[in-house]
């Protein structure tokens, strides 16, 4: 493609210098904003920031920089201009709480730019969690706390120490994520992309500065899935200090302890970011302690001012004893409650990553990604139901013999996940008929191959994932599978810009995936006293191919700083993952011929900010699934995983966030006062099926009501915050069941989510490099439950944790 030069009527190029008003040195690392654009640029190491293709006219920049006096420079440009602002040192009576004001005024509610690096975001729905202006309890990742200002977020509140990340949105599982294309700096880190997309690793919070979410429209440039993409950005060490250490140390209910460190380090061109997280804790209920490992390693090279190479290595290691299911009764009585002593979970993860990126010049650069994963997880437990129906050795009470040793092997599943990939962006700036257009193309390869054995486990209460086919040769559930997967892709977008005001992108995805099953299963007969009187082995060989092409359109239109519109539609594809093909469950079967879904997503939205007072997000959404999967009780009475038919999804989100203190007074620095509200409003139906009493129903995961709310309240060093989350009922299987009644076997597995609100408080008081931090988590003791198990960890309710105290000691230096 030839590039005409990059001359602009109606545009023009701002480039500043900035130097310190004492030593008239440049300082490097400033952020400049403009207010106009909302465009943030940082100062290099000579102190300058450039502002490319702005348009002509007022803007307004707003200069912060660590130990300065923030300051604001409005300019008219007419044409590129080239300007010279000096930053005053910061007083050293001002509070760190009125500094980290200065910066979060700025960026209340942060929306990522039309472009950043080699991507693309204009007339998306983009959200961006900035952790350090989150109050909550990050050291166990409490995520609704974490994500209070991200609209119509599901999330299972099951996870002891918030070691895995459960949040599905617009009526997605929130199952491990697995409904997000989730990534790691720019990365998967998902078991398996297509065949296996949950996330058994997340980062831990403390390890963040940004959470990214794209919603709905991200299957143009990271995949087809409905959910969108979350990427986790962790901390690097700002480029203007040599090192920088941070540590947090944290004390809970129910014996948590959480250790977070990390150390940053930049010595002329090489940078380090390393960090190791430590936790361990006994949990709300009885047989459900948990201790965890994190380490993350990263360097950093800058070969010259166009050419950067990182590399990152990541290692999770954690054990979980998992406390299981129960019924509706053993909730309402004792949610405390555990009848499993002995299912246990455990994950061993690793991750590799190298990233390339170049700049030809001011208008164009690459980048490359290569990643990597070697990782396995394994559960072993009783996954029978919560009730004793002595239908076989799977669904049978966990019996023991007279000496109290236990009779039955459990359910051993063993999962083994090892994948590479690479990922090729290249981006252009280019002029078309006298204005800017910005094209992005690139390509994915990406191959796997994944293991999974289930099986007979040991007849012990320990931690043993060890294989006993040998044992228990007429072992109900035993299977050996390989499960290779091919996918090779690609995407591109381009962005044109109309007018000042308006750009369009229009983008597309070609895909083609190649899903294989490849192993042996038992197939074991019981008479009806479950005596086994046949046992055999059979050979399973599947290949499925597809391509496709996925297309999408976005807008948007910037009347003013206040008034921001986008419309995005895509296409939206979601693969059969081999969980879905194969594995075997005591609570349900799966439909051989399962098949892919399908659908595309439309979002409609206006969001903006005026001065420093108010800044909202506001939108409507809809989503058109066909094929979709889920859970229903076929004519055999059996509870089935198919195609259940095609739902429609559609809702109203909007983020409200208002500063009480500037009302009053516009230039309060030391008293704070804000106030928040996430709602989420949602509609489903099912509007077609080859199922009996389908249509017409809701469908699952969805509350009709999902709010969020908060107050933050703070004087000076001190800050305290209150918030509130509440949730409406929600169903959890197509059939929109009600909870089965006392003695109904599936009771426990099938119903209702009752409505449920959580209150939580946090305070916090900060002293130079020290920070205090201490909250109440659920403050009413309320008992409730976000999750109906079906398989582990164990069939059932799992309860969510009732009322917890955490205090946290941190120093940053």
């Amino acid at each position: 493609m030839a590039v005409c030069p990059f001359v602009l009527s109606s545009q023009v190029k701002i480039t500043g210098e900035v130097r310190d008003a004492q030593t008239n040195t440049p300082i490097e690392g400033v952020e400049v904003f403009d207010d106009i654009s909302a465009q943030v640029v940082v100062t290099d190491d000579k102190g300058v920031f450039v502002f490319e293709n702005l348009s002509i006219g007022d803007h307004v920049l707003t200069l912060f920089g660590i130990n300065y006096n923030t300051y604001i420079h409005v300019i008219n440009a007419q044409k590129d201009e080239l300007i010279k602002l000096t930053l005053d040192k910061l007083s050293y009576d001002l509070s760190a709480v009125e500094i980290a004001a200065k910066k979060e005024e700025l960026f209340a509610l942060k929306k990522l730019k039309d472009v950043q690096g080699t991507s693309i975001y204009a007339g998306k729905k983009t959200e961006v969690v900035v952790l350090d202006l989150i109050a909550g309890n990050l050291a166990s990742n409490k995520s609704r706390q974490v994500y209070a200002q991200v609209s119509g977020l599901n999330i299972y509140e099951s996870s002891e120490g918030g070691l895995q990340l459960a949040i599905g949105g617009r009526g997605l599982d929130p199952n491990r994520t697995s409904n997000f294309n989730t990534r790691q700096n720019g990365y998967d880190i998902s078991a398996d992309v297509l065949g296996y997309p949950e996330s058994y690793y997340t980062p831990p919070t403390e390890a963040l500065s940004e959470i990214e979410i794209i919603r709905g429209a991200s299957s143009l440039q990271y995949g087809s899935q409905f959910g969108g993409l979350i990427n986790f950005k962790l901390r690097e060490i700002p480029s203007f200090k040599k090192i920088e250490v941070r540590s947090n140390q944290t004390y809970g209910s129910n014996g948590f302890f959480n250790s977070f460190n990390s150390v940053g380090l930049n010595h002329k061109k090489l940078s380090v970011n390393t960090f190791y997280n430590y936790k361990r804790g006994d949990g709300f209920r009885a047989n459900s302690e948990f201790e965890s490992n994190n380490v993350v390693f990263s360097l950093g090279y800058k070969f010259s001012e166009k050419t950067t190479v990182s590399g990152e290595f990541t290692y999770l290691n954690y054990l979980a004893k998992q406390a299981g299911g129960l019924t509706d009764q053993q909730f309402n009585v004792t949610p405390q409650l555990s009848t499993r002593e002995r299912n246990w979970f455990n994950v061993d993860w690793k991750l590799f990553s190298f990233k390339l990126e170049h700049a030809f010049n001011e208008k164009s650069e690459l980048s490359l990604n290569i990643f990597g994963l070697d990782a396995e997880r394994n559960a072993v437990g009783f996954r029978g139901n919560p009730i004793n129906f002595n239908e076989n050795p799977i669904t049978a009470l966990d019996e023991q013999d007279g000496s109290g040793s236990y009779i039955l092997p459990r359910d051993l599943i063993k999962g083994g996940f090892n994948n590479y990939g690479a990922e090729l962006k290249y981006l252009t700036r280019y002029n078309l008929k006298n204005r800017n257009s910005v094209l992005l193309i690139g390509a994915k390869f990406y191959k796997s191959n994944n293991t999974s054995f289930q099986g007979p486990g040991s007849t012990s209460s320990l931690p043993d994932f060890t294989n006993q086919s040998d044992l228990f040769p007429d072992y109900p559930s035993q299977s050996n599978f390989e499960f290779p997967n091919l996918n090779l892709a690609l995407f591109g977008e381009n962005i044109f810009y109309l007018s000042d005001k308006i750009s369009i992108t229009p983008g597309f995805r070609v895909e083609h995936i190649n899903t294989k099953t490849d192993g042996i299963y038992n197939q074991v007969i019981f008479d009806n006293a479950n005596n086994p009187i046949a046992n055999r082995l059979l050979d399973e060989t599947r290949e499925f191919k597809r391509s496709f092409t996925l297309l999408g359109l976005g807008v948007n239109y910037k009347k003013h700083e206040h008034l921001i519109f986008n419309a995005n539609i895509s296409q939206n594809y979601r693969s059969v993952t081999f969980s879905d093909i194969r594995v075997v469950s005591p609570t349900f079967i799966v439909d051989p011929n399962i098949t892919d879904e399908s659908g595309f997503t439309v979002d409609l939205g206006v969001r903006g900010r005026y001065k420093k007072v108010l800044s909202y997000d506001i939108g409507v959404y809809s989503i058109l699934y066909n094929n979709r999967i889920g859970i229903i009780l076929n004519d055999d009475a059996n509870r089935e995983r198919t195609n259940i038919g095609k739902a429609l999804i559609g809702g109203f989100e909007s983020l409200v966030d208002v500063n009480l203190a500037r009302l009053f007074k516009e230039d309060e620095k030391d008293f704070k006062m804000r106030y928040f509200a996430n709602m989420a409003i949602t509609f489903s139906e099912y509007l077609s099926s080859e199922e009996n009493n389908v249509v017409g129903n809701s469908v699952e995961f969805i509350p009709r009501v999902n709010l969020k709310s908060g107050l933050i309240l703070g004087y000076k060093n001190l800050m305290t915050s209150f918030q509130l989350s509440y949730l409406s009922q929600q169903f959890t299987d197509v059939q929109n069941s009600l909870a089965a009644g006392q003695g109904d076997k599936r009771s426990g597995i099938v119903g209702e989510i009752p409505a449920y609100e959580i209150l939580d408080f946090t305070a916090s008081y900060q002293f130079e490099v020290f920070k205090l931090e201490a909250g109440l988590n659920n403050v009413l003791n309320t008992f409730y439950f976000t999750q109906r198990a079906t398989g582990y960890p164990g069939p059932g309710i799992i309860p969510s944790n009732g009322r917890t105290f955490f205090i946290t000691a941190s120093i940053k230096i």
